[in-house]
């Protein structure tokens, strides 16, 4: 025979603590995605093929903020910045060149230092300058440019079709927002950049 009076009994006090539990547990980890989004990672959606076909049009993307706290961009990679065009969208490139090296376009080739690049990731698309379409901050660039120390030369993987240094110079090293590091979506493109 079993007492009744041995059965669990919730009181609202024990409800109204268990709530409270939860809702602290869902701000807390809300703060820390926020916190996470902030200072680690930024999530980008690519609006134009300025870098195919290592980025698709329409690819979302994962770029981290905390390797540049220590280091500074290295030719390679694949990095997000403010458009220096004061447009307030932020762009996404591969960068080139760092302060002091120099950049030349000679005949659809790209050279750094005077060494003709290797670069499988334009798939023969020549390199050109674009004097034509120089941005009215700085210019028509001229050919050897020698990249401003605290700055980078960035470029599109899509040469044929990409405003980048080519159009605005070389871009400061204290606008750049994150290392694109992986696509995540669509499901078809995932992959590490």
């Amino acid at each position: 025979m079993t007492d009744e009076s041995d059965e669990p009994i919730e009181d609202e006090d024990d409800r109204g603590g268990a709530l409270r539990s939860w809702i602290v547990t869902f701000l807390v980890a809300l703060g820390v995605f926020a916190l996470l989004r902030v200072f680690v990672i930024g999530v980008y959606y690519v609006p134009s093929g300025s870098m195919l076909d290592t980025i698709q049009l329409g690819d979302q993307l994962i770029g981290e903020k905390v390797s540049y706290h220590f280091s500074d961009p290295k030719p390679g990679d694949v990095v997000t910045f403010d458009d220096p065009d004061g447009s307030g969208q932020t762009l996404i490139k591969r960068v080139i060149a760092t302060g002091g090296q120099t950049v030349d376009l000679r005949e659809g080739v790209l050279y750094i230092d005077g060494v003709a690049q290797d670069e499988p990731y334009v798939e023969g698309r020549p390199s050109y300058p674009l004097d034509q379409y120089a941005s009215f901050l700085s210019g028509p660039i001229s050919y050897p440019y020698t990249v401003p120390d605290g700055c980078i030369w960035v470029m599109g993987d899509n040469r044929v079709n990409s405003l980048d240094s080519r159009y605005f110079g070389a871009v400061s090293i204290d606008s750049v927002s994150s290392h694109a590091r992986f696509i995540y979506w669509p499901f078809t493109d995932i992959r590490g950049l």
